[in-house]
């Protein structure tokens, strides 16, 4: 093969694959809150976004009360945001009227609670291949292991890093990065 045509088809190889893995904002994506009103992520310009698949009857659903915490005390620059999933051993059965109940009651939650949608899977939504895909996060490959995985977005709209289950809201390397 002529070496000019390997050189360029080198270029091109590398080329597709620099696109693959380069870094896309969170800004174009969009969600509908448990009341099914539309969200955008461009609303949150400017400020950290905690992403987390919550459940009400799961083992870690006492981070609801963290969850709250930090958005109390970081609400200024953090938008916490708890997406229901029932993927996980069905620990999130209920309806958006008793999820919104049940965090209200039980944790006095008052951040942004979107729809039940599937972070995984066939049906997996566009957030969440965008949070566990690195063609579209530029950042890196997850799986949502369990529910309360938490991902964290930077004030610029990328991805900033994703912590497991047993890693609470509050731990320093969450809270550390919103100093």
């Amino acid at each position: 093969m002529n070496p000019l045509k390997i050189f360029a088809a080198t270029l091109f190889s590398k080329s597709e694959h620099s696109k693959s893995n380069v870094q896309t904002s969170i800004y174009n994506i969009t969600i509908k809150s448990l009341s099914g009103e539309p969200v955008s992520f461009s609303d949150f310009k400017g400020k950290y976004i905690l992403i987390v698949n919550v459940a009400s009857k799961c083992g870690f659903t006492t981070q609801y009360k963290q969850l709250q915490e930090l958005h109390e005390l970081y609400g200024d620059k953090l938008q916490v945001i708890g997406v229901p999933c029932n993927q996980f051993g069905n620990q999130e059965p209920g309806d958006s009227s008793a999820i919104e109940s049940f965090c209200e009651i039980n944790y006095g939650a008052t951040f942004l609670i979107t729809e039940k949608v599937d972070v995984k899977g066939n049906n997996q939504h566009p957030l969440y291949k965008w949070l566990t895909q690195k063609n579209k996060n530029g950042k890196s490959n997850s799986t949502v292991k369990w529910n309360f995985q938490k991902y964290l977005v930077n004030k610029e709209g990328y991805l900033a890093d994703y912590y497991f289950s047993t890693t609470s809201p509050l731990a320093p390397k969450i809270v550390n990065r919103l100093k």
